[in-house]
């Protein structure tokens, strides 16, 4: 059975439609969409869908996996299936009719159709890591082989839906004072660029000397009008190299260590890199994924390569022997108390709960954190601004008042 991606008409209301369906051939296919009241118009398949499934990877990771929502819910619903009793295949099959997002489509019609050649589960998900990444695979990979896949489902279910919900807290609660950031510097650089010269023109006649803050206005007003040109493209190069060198292994550790240690934001950066590590290591645990292949996953994930170097190196001590917490204490990146709390669950066997017992402390103290934040962000951003704006406005009107005091 060959794999189609076709374009039809809804009969009745002439609304154009796509897909991805399988059929035996072409005609097959077009009596399939008939009986769901679909004019078949393009059927694409073989060496031609194949190429144009390479284009549509380009661009799928171009524009990035799809989101940890969209995956969440399209794991809650296997999981229900699956747990209901219903065959792999048949809870694919079900999935993908309904599943809008075309790249996720595409991709779970491509592990439909591996799980129906008899490839396991994860191998099948394991050739789409933009969609579902390792952490994802290795826990399925858990739950094939120990008999628990709709438990472990229903795990991954829970982990994406609590990180998706953090992420979405700290978004949300630092969207307000950017976008304030943005329009407050958009509307500064308009005054100095276009009025400020326009006002200032009158000056030009006055036979006295400028006040220093005028004159310096002045200045700042003409060097940005004559030169915005240049300082957009020192933005721009300086942007790119910054990002070029952020990718080097040694450019990405440096800032990753100053990041840690930035005042008060260094504090919330490295709460959620832990709070990330300890969710994600008590997910895998519990689904029964090994110990150093957990570690191995968490690496992956931190977002930090500081703290990324402190787990791989802890994962060559757990090959000698020593415990989980140990080489985390030693590195004196981990705080005390979570290094505690691990030895703790290592010893009485409920790393587990421990973890996330710290885990969800963590986040709880991020969200609080990030609220303070932004509520000191806010103010802070209005003065500066109304500080810039009275700065431009006492600059303009000292001069004009001398000369209506001169002309007195």
């Amino acid at each position: 059975m060959a794999v189609f991606e076709y374009r039809g008409i809804l009969v009745g209301t002439g609304k154009q439609v796509k897909g991805v369906r399988d059929a035996e051939n072409a005609k097959a296919l077009r009596m399939a969409l008939r009986k769901d009241g679909v004019l078949l118009t393009v059927a694409t398949e073989g060496k031609a869908a194949e190429a144009k499934a390479k284009r549509n990877l380009k661009i799928f990771e171009f524009m990035g996996r799809p989101s940890t929502s969209d995956v969440a819910v399209l794991t809650r619903q296997l999981a229900t299936l699956v747990g209901a009793g219903i065959p792999l295949f048949e809870s694919l099959n079900a999935l993908i009719e309904q599943i809008e997002n075309e790249q996720l489509k595409r991709a779970l019609t491509q592990v439909r159709e591996q799980v129906r050649e008899g490839t396991s589960f994860a191998k099948a998900l394991e050739a789409h890591p933009t969609a579902f990444p390792p952490l994802y695979v290795n826990m399925v990979r858990a739950g094939e082989a120990s008999g628990t896949l709709t438990q472990v489902l229903q795990r991954l279910t829970q982990f994406m839906e609590s990180q998706a919900k953090l992420k979405g807290k700290v978004t949300s609660a630092l969207a307000y004072p950017i976008l304030m950031a943005i329009i407050g510097t958009t509307l500064v650089s308009i005054l100095m660029i276009a009025v400020v010269p326009n006002v200032t023109t009158i000056f030009a006649s006055m036979d006295q000397a400028l006040p220093w803050y005028t004159a310096l206005l002045i200045a700042t007003s003409d060097f940005m009008a004559g030169y915005w040109w240049l300082l957009l493209t020192s933005l721009g190069l300086g942007i790119y190299l910054f990002r070029r060198w952020r990718r080097t292994p040694k450019g990405k550790m440096r800032w990753d260590i100053f990041m840690l240690k930035v005042p008060i934001f260094g504090k919330v950066v490295l709460m959620l890199s832990i709070a990330r590590f300890a969710r994600t290591l008590a997910t895998l645990l519990a689904s029964g994924v090994a110990l150093l292949t957990a570690m191995d996953i968490v690496s992956n994930v931190l977002g930090n390569a500081a703290l990324e170097k402190v787990v791989i190196e802890a994962i060559g001590s757990i090959r000698e022997g020593q415990s989980i917490a140990e080489p985390l204490k030693r590195s004196g990146r981990f705080p005390p108390i979570v290094t505690h709390m691990i030895t703790i669950g290592e010893k009485s066997g409920q790393l587990e709960g421990m973890l996330e017992s710290v885990a969800n402390a963590y986040d709880t103290e991020v969200e609080n954190r990030v609220q303070i934040l932004t509520s000191l962000l806010e103010p802070l951003i209005i003065v500066m601004m109304g500080g810039i704006v009275g700065f431009i406005a006492v600059s303009i009107l000292m001069p004009l008042i001398q000369m209506s005091s001169f002309a007195g």
